[in-house]
């Protein structure tokens, strides 16, 4: 039996300057998410499409749920195999591509992670652990492109 884990968030738009949605001018694309016991984040629409550049938009919320996702399972995996990373970061990168009608859809992910381990003897199986958070990643298994990974691995 599979097992179900169940999520809840709430996001209430915060930009009505008045009259509403009277026309396509007069709100804010401005909204808050707020999870149970967590930071409110403040978000908005991409500048593209009227928002604000200073508040977190849902493209960049997904690009960093499959970033952060990965990272999760790969430090896992690591600790699992005797791989010792003391430092993690990805600057990854993603394309959303807009049609005509102005729907869209995210058409690639790439993620960039560059990993430091503490000894040349890790250096390619951290490579190869790439490949195995990418198939258990829960927001990767979870869209229809296949999301790249170039990592680098450091040794200090």
């Amino acid at each position: 039996m599979n097992k179900q884990h169940h999520y809840k968030a709430t996001i209430q738009w915060t930009g009505n300057k008045g009259t509403g949605t009277s026309g396509y001018r007069n709100y804010e694309r401005s909204h808050t998410i707020s999870v149970e016991n967590k930071a409110l984040i403040e978000g908005s629409s991409d500048p593209a499409f009227r928002g604000d550049k200073t508040k977190h938009n849902p493209e960049d919320m997904f690009l960093t749920s499959l970033s952060s996702c990965h990272m999760l399972w790969y430090l896992h995996f690591c600790s699992e195999a005797g791989v010792i990373v003391t430092n993690y970061i990805d600057e990854a990168t993603g394309i959303m591509e807009e049609k005509a009608n102005g729907s869209g859809q995210f058409i690639e992910a790439t993620l960039y992670p560059t990993v430091t381990v503490t000894d040349e003897s890790m250096m390619e199986k951290a490579k190869e652990l790439h490949h195995k958070a990418n198939e258990f990643c829960f927001i990767a298994n979870s869209v229809n492109f296949t999301v790249k990974h170039i990592p680098t691995v450091l040794v200090k």
